[in-house]
C-alpha cells in the first residue's frame, strides 16, 4: 500500500544524573568530592534512504524514543552517552511540527537531520566545588530530551511529472521509455501509487519521471484518487499533460486538458506554471479529423502525436522534455519556516535552589559568561541585563533568592546585591 503521509511522536533520551562522592584512597585523608557527570541522552537523527518509496513503516509503530545517558560515577568518570536512534525516511520527505505545522525539514538530500536533540548530562558534585564550598554533597539530574509530534509528507523528487485522466495511457508511456514497472491491462483501471521511473537517453542524459495516478474534475477538493497526489506534482520541474486522441473513454481530450489544468490551479496557483509538453496517445485510433482539432488547438504548446504501447513517437517525446529540462532550474527543494532544532534551546535554562545557594544552568549562557569581564562594569551590567531579560533572575526570585544569596551561573558564583 502506497503511504505518503504519517503522525509520529519521537523522543531524544534524557541525560545522565551527576552522582555525589567523595575521592578514597588509603593514606589519603579527607579525599574531596569527585562525583562525575551523567552522560549525553541520544538524539533522534532522520536519514534518507533511496530504498525507501513510501511511509508504510510509520504505519504501526508511532512512537520512538532514544537511549538515555548513563549515571556517572566516581573518580569523576563521566557516564556513557545514550546510542542515537536514526530513522529512516523516503527522499522527498518533508517534516512539520504537528503543533504549529512549521516545516523542520526538507528530506531531499543525503544530509542526515537531528530532529530531536538529546538532554545534557547533570553535574557531579566536583563540579560544584570551590574554595568557599569544599565538600558538596549535591548533585544535578540529567535534562529531558527534546519530544516532538510530527508529520511527515512525502512529495516525490522527479523532474517530470505525467499528467492525464484514468485509463490515458500514463503507465504504457512510463514503462517503454524507463524500466519502471507499472501496471498495465487491457481493461479498465487506474495507478493506485505514484510509480517512479528513470529515463535514460545515453551520453548521460537521464533523468526521473513520476506516473501520477489519474486526476478526475474535483480532485483538488477531494474527489477521486487524485486530491491525495496533487502534492507530488508540486516538486516537478515539467510536466507532460497525456491526452487520449481517440476519446476511447467517450470523453473529449480538449475538455480533459482543461478540467485537469484547472484543478492544478485549484490546489495550487504555481502548479499551472509549470511547463508542459502535450502528448495526444492512442492516434492509432484516431480519426484525422481528431487529429486536426487537437494539433489546432494544442498549437501554442510542444505536441507530440504517439502511440505508446508500440513506442510511436516515444523517443521524440523524451527528447524533447530533456531539452526542456535543460533550460529549467532543479528540483524544488523548501526551507525551514521555524529557527534550527540545534538552536531551540537558546533562551532554555534550569534553575533550582540547594543548601540555601542557587544554581543556573544554560547552556547557551556559557558563551556569553566567556566574553564577559566581571572586573568591568559595563561587562558586568551587560550580564545582569541578560539574565534579567532571559527571565533567569525573576525564576531566582520565585525559588526564595534574597540580597546576600550566592548564584552560581556556569560556575561563575556571585552574591546578590539589589
Amino acid at each position: 500500500m502506497f503511504i505518503d503521509t504519517a503522525k509520529i511522536k519521537v523522543e531524544a533520551g534524557a541525560g545522565g544524573d551527576g552522582v555525589v562522592a567523595f575521592h578514597r584512597e588509603k593514606y589519603v585523608a579527607a579525599g574531596g568530592p569527585d562525583g562525575g557527570d551523567g552522560g549525553r541522552g541520544g538524539s533522534i537523527i532522520l536519514q534518507t534512504d533511496s530504498n525507501l518509496s513510501t511511509l508504510a513503516d510509520f504505519r504501526y509503530k508511532r512512537s520512538y524514543k532514544a537511549e538515555r545517558g548513563a549515571n556517572g560515577s566516581s573518580n569523576k568518570k563521566t557516564g556513557k552517552s545514550g546510542k542515537d536512534l536514526i530513522i529512516k525516511v523516503p527522499m522527498g520527505t518533508l517534516v512539520r511540527d504537528l503543533e504549529s505545522e512549521s516545516l523542520l525539514a526538507d528530506m531531499s538530500g543525503e544530509k542526515p537531520f537531528v530532529l530531536a536533540k538529546g538532554g545534557r548530562g547533570g553535574w557531579g558534585n566536583a563540579h560544584f566545588a570551590t574554595p568557599v564550598r569544599q565538600a558538596p554533597r549535591f548533585a544535578k539530574s540529567g535534562a529531558k530530551g527534546e519530544s516532538w509530534e510530527i508529520q511527515l509528507e512525502l512529495k516525490l523528487l522527479a523532474d517530470v511529472g505525467l499528467l492525464g485522466f484514468p485509463n490515458v495511457g500514463k503507465s504504457s508511456l512510463l514503462s517503454v521509455v524507463s524500466q519502471a514497472k507499472p501496471a498495465v491491462a487491457d481493461y479498465h483501471f487506474t495507478t493506485l501509487a505514484p510509480v517512479l521511473g528513470v529515463v535514460s537517453l545515453g551520453e548521460g542524459t537521464s533523468f526521473v519521471m513520476a506516473d501520477i495516478p489519474g486526476l478526475i474534475e474535483g480532485a483538488s477538493g477531494g474527489a477521486g484518487l487524485g486530491h491525495a497526489f496533487l502534492r507530488h506534482i508540486e516538486r516537478c520541474r515539467m510536466l507532460i499533460h497525456v491526452v487520449d486522441a481517440a476519446g476511447s473513454e467517450a470523453r473529449d481530450p480538449i475538455e480533459d486538458f482543461e478540467k485537469i489544468n484547472s484543478e492544478l490551479a485549484n490546489f495550487h496557483k504555481d502548479l499551472v506554471k509549470l511547463p508542459q509538453i502535450v502528448a495526444a496517445n492512442k492516434i492509432d485510433m484516431a480519426t484525422e479529423e481528431q487529429l486536426g482539432r487537437l494539433r489546432q488547438y494544442f498549437a501554442d504548446y510542444e505536441y507530440f502525436e504517439i502511440c505508446a504501447p508500440i513506442a510511436m513517437g516515444t523517443k521524440e517525446l523524451m527528447n524533447a522534455a530533456a531539452a526542456m529540462l535543460v533550460k529549467l532550474p532543479p528540483v524544488r527543494t523548501y526551507e525551514p519556516e521555524v529557527i534550527p532544532i540545534k538552536e531551540k534551546e537558546h533562551g532554555k535554562f534550569e534553575a533550582w535552589e540547594e543548601d540555601g545557594e542557587y544554581f543556573v544552568d544554560a547552556h547557551w549562557l556559557r558563551g556569553i559568561l566567556n566574553k564577559v569581564d566581571m572586573d568591568d562594569y559595563e561587562s558586568l551590567q551587560y550580564f545582569q541585563r541578560v539574565l534579567q531579560s532571559s527571565g533567569i533572575m525573576e525564576q531566582l526570585f520565585e525559588l526564595g533568592l534574597q540580597e546576600g544569596d550566592t548564584v552560581c551561573v556556569g560556575g561563575f558564583e556571585f552574591e546578590y546585591l539589589p
